[in-house]
């Protein structure tokens, strides 16, 4: 019964942190007040790419007309053997490339493009994927409210399911929403700070230029923020503009990208939270105790995998004469995660996950029940570029 009780209380942890997020969004504004960053220095915008000439071009086509003479458009070629190369200088990009298939990853892309700049450093650089969409006032925007916090800052990042009605797509681009959008706003309407997202990141160069970028971590822009964190420079939040990707085209990308998200989060909370505790009481740092406190919510799909086998062991314990103590906290656990997804799902989800389609979630959830065997599986720590279902 003792253990039962440590594993619902343990569990309670992410929950009752996710329902506090939610919460706070729903009164937040994603519009952000900010200066005019006209008038500020030059930005050198880094797009890491590997073999990504098949859908490199909307991403250029959608910063280059937003830069100023004095800015820069980089891209890092790296360990490419396609057109990349080629494809971004036809379209005015300074083409970095980069040949070490031992250190594979785009965090030692992004290493490579800073230690390159550091000869003539703009004021500002701004990482943004090789398949991404800009908004067409997203650079000018980001510039002046970096300047105004001289802080990093994270775009909102969101990414869109294939044409055509699936629900388990449709699930997941909720569930990214819930990640990349309904929870960092909630943070942000605390005026804390927010995990980084891989792209749509911009950081002041005094912070960037001696950042530890070189890694091939399969999580390396939450890495990144976190080390951040800890060095007192933690990312905010800029909801007012967005940058969009799609989800991998294939079955095959899809597991690919959600094995790495659960493998490499759960490796960034074991490694992570004790040193973001630790430093949040030495130094009274309250940034960092909210990023460990958020780093503690792992995947949607894994959360909801955990709170329903606790209930399901509380249930059966109960059955086998237990007392009903833990399946009492393993059901207030579960109605918790339940109304904190419903709120989320009432105001940001119901454009994408129409209320008829709601019932056919259920047959969803039942099949994350197997993401609990990442939990024993020997995770994998090596890059590995998904499968978008095009050539490599």
């Amino acid at each position: 019964m003792i253990f039962l009780i440590v594993l619902n209380a343990l569990a309670l942890i992410p929950t009752l942190v996710l329902f506090v997020e939610v919460l706070a969004a729903l009164g937040a504004r994603d519009e952000i007040e900010s200066e005019d960053g006209a008038t500020a220095g030059p930005i050198a915008v880094v797009v890491p790419a590997h073999n990504e000439s098949y859908g490199i071009i909307p991403t250029l086509k959608d910063v280059v007309p937003q830069l100023r003479e004095c800015d820069r458009l980089i891209v890092v070629a790296d360990n490419c053997n396609d057109d990349t190369a080629a494809v971004s200088a036809a379209y005015g990009a300074q083409v970095l490339p980069r040949n070490e298939p031992d250190r594979r990853g785009k965090g030692y892309a992004m290493a490579w493009a800073v230690a390159h700049l550091k000869d003539n450093p703009p004021e500002f650089v701004l990482f943004v994927d090789a398949d991404c969409r800009l908004q067409p006032d997203f650079v000018a925007k980001a510039l002046s409210y970096c300047v105004r916090t001289g802080e990093p800052i994270q775009a909102l990042y969101l990414m869109t399911g294939a044409e055509g009605f699936q629900v388990s797509q449709r699930i997941a681009e909720f569930a990214w929403r819930l990640k990349n959008w309904i929870r960092p706003l909630g943070l942000n309407h605390f005026g804390g700070p927010v995990q980084l997202m891989g792209t749509g990141m911009m950081f002041p160069w005094e912070v960037i230029k001696s950042a530890p970028l070189a890694s091939g971590n399969i999580v390396e822009d939450l890495k990144l923020g976190l080390d951040l964190a800890l060095s007192g420079t933690p990312a905010r939040f800029l909801p007012a503009v967005r940058v969009t990707s799609e989800f991998a085209k294939t079955e095959r990308g899809v597991e690919s990208q959600r094995q790495r998200w659960i493998e490499g989060h759960l490796a960034m909370i074991v490694r992570y939270v004790p040193r973001l505790l630790a430093a949040s009481i030495a130094r009274r740092n309250f940034d960092a105790l909210v990023l460990a406190l958020d780093l503690l919510v792992p995947p949607l799909s894994l959360l909801v995998a955990i709170a329903g086998g606790i209930a399901a062991l509380g249930g059966v314990y109960v059955l086998l004469g237990g007392p009903l103590l833990p399946a009492v906290l393993a059901l207030f656990n579960l109605s918790l995660l339940a109304g904190a997804l419903a709120l989320a799902w009432l105001k940001f989800g119901r454009d994408i996950l129409p209320a008829s389609q709601v019932p056919f979630v259920a047959g969803q959830v039942l099949q994350r029940f197997g993401l609990l065997r990442y939990l024993v599986r020997r995770s994998s720590y090596e890059w590995v570029r998904t499968d978008r279902g095009r050539p490599e």
